[in-house]
């Protein structure tokens, strides 16, 4: 059924890659300003001063946000599957695990090399929406398996 609770934390999931997709995941501006580096789901920019600016693509983000909003709204109708879902959910799990990965390699071993090394740089609102897809994963991922274990409860009563 549809009406389920790990329904709204799978669309919560494709809600929060969607908000990684749209704003900008991390940010760093060098002390005296003339300096900033960007990264989005679809490029790191560097830009040096008003004229030059160093644009590198990072399409394997975007292509693996996409991937895991199309695999959490495929899980929300496998309702009948309940097995299948919670595969789906893992492997959700793995590709978050690995975007998390690539974005703090670039925000601290490649971006680092630019400028200013002593700085961080800020996390934007695209990472707190990757965040939150991580934990309504987790979420929706539990409540499949309690789901899983009450119908096994049940059958086992028959």
């Amino acid at each position: 059924m549809l009406q389920r609770i790990q329904t709204i934390f799978l669309a919560l999931v494709m809600i929060g890659m969607g908000v990684f997709l749209s704003f900008p995941i991390w940010f760093k501006v060098s002390t005296d300003g003339e300096q900033q580096a960007t990264l989005t789901a679809m490029k790191l920019t560097h830009q040096m001063d008003a004229v030059r600016t160093n644009i590198q693509p990072v399409y394997y983000l975007l292509i693996l946000a996409i991937l895991v909003a199309a695999v959490a709204g495929y899980a929300i109708f496998q309702y009948k599957n309940r097995v299948l879902q919670s595969a789906l959910c893992a492997v959700n799990s793995i590709l978050m695990t690995i975007i998390i990965g690539l974005v703090i390699y670039f925000t601290y071993y490649s971006t680092a090399k630019l400028f200013d090394e002593t700085l961080p740089g800020q996390y934007d609102m695209g990472f707190y929406g990757l965040v939150a897809s991580m934990l309504s994963n987790v979420f929706a991922n539990r409540f499949i398996r309690r789901d899983e274990k009450i119908v096994q409860q049940s059958s086992r009563l028959r």
